[in-house]
């Protein structure tokens, strides 16, 4: 009879750490933080370590790409030179042969582009196109440029211009006559580099 009361006891013991366990990874696995039970041996398990192996959340899942702070204005962009910024703005196209333009961009290595010479050649970035900008983004910055063509693209801050204001870029193009592009709205840039 002493026998049967241990092994009824022991059952009771095993199927109530089992229940215990099977609770403990229900809760965990529907909490927010996502953690791992480790259970080395269930017949002799005592109590239920949990070790944290990483919060799965936008950080983690992003964890090569840093994190792009969203501004409104180009107050905002004054405010945080240097760091990687994104923002929604319009996107409109200028050829080197426009009315009061020279045929050359305003920032070095003052590359002439009335040669139909779109591009310039970064040491990092490759061949991207040229974009003029508003004064608060200093030349020689590498913009992404997103929703505009079916892939992204790089351009660089290598001209300026009256009209080109705000949150406001102008993408370069052979001539105005091959002009395709108004003004483009809702267009996401991203600040990789900040000048040179």
């Amino acid at each position: 009879m002493k026998f049967k009361k241990k092994q009824i006891n022991s059952l009771v013991l095993y199927f109530f750490t089992l229940f215990y366990v099977i609770s403990l990874l229900f809760m965990i696995g529907t909490s927010n933080n996502k953690d791992l039970v480790v259970v080395s041996n269930i017949h002799t398990v005592k109590a239920v370590e949990s070790s944290r192996v990483a919060m799965i959340n936008e950080k983690i899942t992003n964890n090569n790409q840093e994190e792009f702070i969203k501004v409104f204005s180009t107050e905002e962009i004054k405010l945080n030179q240097g760091k990687k910024l994104e923002f929604v703005g319009t996107l409109t196209g200028y050829g080197p042969d426009c009315v009061g333009c020279s045929g050359k961009v305003a920032c070095e290595p003052y590359q002439n582009v009335k040669n139909g010479n779109i591009y310039y050649q970064d040491s990092y970035y490759g061949k991207i196109r040229i974009l003029a900008a508003d004064e608060s983004i200093p030349c020689g910055s590498i913009i992404k440029i997103s929703n505009y063509f079916d892939s992204d693209f790089y351009g660089i801050v290598l001209d300026r211009g009256s009209a080109v204001v705000g949150l406001t870029m102008d993408l370069l193009y052979e001539s105005e006559k091959s002009l395709g592009l108004g003004r483009v709205h809702n267009i996401n840039f991203q600040i990789e580099r900040w000048g040179y």
